[in-house]
C-alpha cells in the first residue's frame, strides 16, 4: 500500500504522544518513529518530520524538522499524522487488453509499466483511470473512492492477469476469496540460476526489511505468513537461468520476488531484490541473451493463470494467458544460449 504524502490542508486526528524508551537515547528520530509505528514506512515518517508534523511536548512545543535529530533520554514528542484525503480519479482513454467481461467483473491482461491505482507520483494514467473510462462512472465508489473495483494488485513492472469488480456484491465476493486465499494464481518467473531443489515450497514470513524499509524481506520473527509453491519448467545455459512457475497460497507485497531472492534465485531484471545482471551471471550466456536481458527494463515476472469462483453465479472460472512479447523473446533467446562465446 502506498502511503499518502502529508499536506497542510489535511484534516488530522489527535496527535500521537511518543516517549523515548530506555536504551533508545541517541537514536535518530525517524528511526525511533519507524520502530514505534511499524505499520508506517520510514520514508513516510521522515516526510512527516520534514513537513513540520512533529514537535516536543515538554519545552514549549518546539517543532522538529530534521529526521536525523538525535533523541534524548525520556524525551516526549507529539506526532501529527494527517488524515488521508481520497482523490477522485477520472476516466482516461487508456487501451485495455480485456480477457473476459460480464455485468459483474472484468479480467484484463495488464501490461508491464502500468500502475494499478493512483498514488503520489502516479495520480493519472493508471489501471483505475482506464477502468473508469471503460466501465463508466458506475464503477466509481465500488470498494472505495481511490481504488474503485480493485481487489488485488500487480506491481507496476509485473505483467499479467487481474480481475476487477464492477458491482458491490462482486467486490465483496472477490475480496473474500483473496482474503481466504482460495484464488488460484500462477506466475511465470525467469530467475537467475536453477532452484535447488527444482520444486518445492518456500515458507517465510514477509515484512518490511529492518535494513531498508522501502523493501520487503523474509523475517525470522514477525511479518505475515507467506507460502510460495514453485516448479522449475526449463533451465537455460547449463542452469545459468531458469523458467519457474510460482503458485501463491498467500498474497504478500512482492511475495514471489522476495521468496525467490531468499531461495538464491532472484527474478531476472528485478532492481530491488538482487536481479541485476552481474558479470558472473552473464558469463554462461550468449551475447544475444545478455543483450536481451539488458533491454528488458523490468522484472521478468508474468501472472499467467487466474482462477476463482464467480462472485455472483458461483461458477469456477479460470483464465490463462501466454507470455508477453518481451518475455516470449527472452525465453526464445535463452533457450538458444547453450554455447556462449569466449569473452
Amino acid at each position: 500500500m502506498t502511503e499518502e504524502i502529508p499536506t497542510d490542508d489535511d484534516a488530522t486526528a489527535a496527535p500521537l504522544d511518543i516517549t523515548v524508551p530506555p536504551g533508545a537515547e541517541g537514536e535518530r528520530i525517524d528511526r525511533l518513529l519507524a520502530n514505534t509505528l511499524p505499520d508506517r514506512s520510514r520514508t513516510y515518517l521522515k516526510r512527516l518530520v520534514e513537513s513540520g508534523c512533529l514537535c516536543t511536548s515538554d519545552d514549549g512545543g518546539r517543532t522538529i524538522v530534521e529526521p536525523s535529530y538525535r533523541v534524548k533520554p525520556g524525551e516526549r514528542f507529539l506526532l501529527r499524522i494527517p488524515a488521508s484525503v481520497d482523490a477522485d480519479p477520472q476516466g482516461e482513454d487508456i487501451p485495455l487488453d480485456v480477457v473476459y467481461e460480464d455485468d459483474d467483473l472484468i479480467v484484463i491482461n495488464k501490461p508491464a509499466g502500468l500502475v494499478v491505482h493512483p498514488a503520489p507520483g502516479n495520480l493519472t494514467g493508471t489501471l483505475v483511470n482506464a477502468l473508469i473510462a471503460h466501465c463508466g462512472d458506475s464503477l466509481k465508489g465500488i470498494g472505495g473512492v481511490r481504488r474503485p473495483g480493485i481487489v488485488h494488485r500487480l506491481d507496476k513492472d509485473t505483467s499479467g492477469l487481474m480481475v476487477s469488480a464492477k458491482t458491490g456484491p462482486a467486490h465483496e465476493g472477490l475480496t473474500r476469496q483473496f482474503s481466504e486465499h482460495t484464488i488460484e494464481r500462477a506466475y511465470a518467473a525467469f530467475v537467475w540460476g536453477m532452484p535447488n531443489p527444482s520444486h518445492g515450497s518456500i515458507d517465510g514470513n514477509i515484512g518490511r526489511s529492518p535494513r531498508n524499509r522501502k523493501k520487503m524481506a523474509v523475517l525470522p520473527a514477525g511479518g505475515k505468513t507467506a507460502r510460495t509453491n514453485y516448479r522449475t519448467e526449463a533451465a537455460y545455459a547449463a542452469g545459468a537461468a531458469s523458467l519457474v512457475e510460482c503458485r501463491l497460497e498467500t498474497g504478500r507485497t512482492h511475495q514471489i520476488r522476495v521468496h525467490m531472492a531468499h531461495l538464491g534465485n532472484s527474478v531476472i531484471g528485478d532492481p530491488v531484490y538482487g536481479g541485476g545482471a552481474t558479470r558472473a551471471r552473464q558469463a554462461p550466456l550468449t551475447d544475444e541473451a545478455v543483450d536481451a536481458i539488458s533491454r528488458l527494463h523490468r522484472q521478468a515476472l508474468h501472472a499467467r493463470l487466474l482462477g476463482f469462483d464467480h462472485p455472483v453465479t458461483g461458477e469456477f472460472i479460470r483464465f490463462e494467458t501466454g507470455l508477453p512479447d518481451d518475455l516470449a523473446a527472452l525465453a526464445r533467446i535463452l533457450k538458444g544460449s547453450g554455447n556462449p562465446p569466449q569473452r
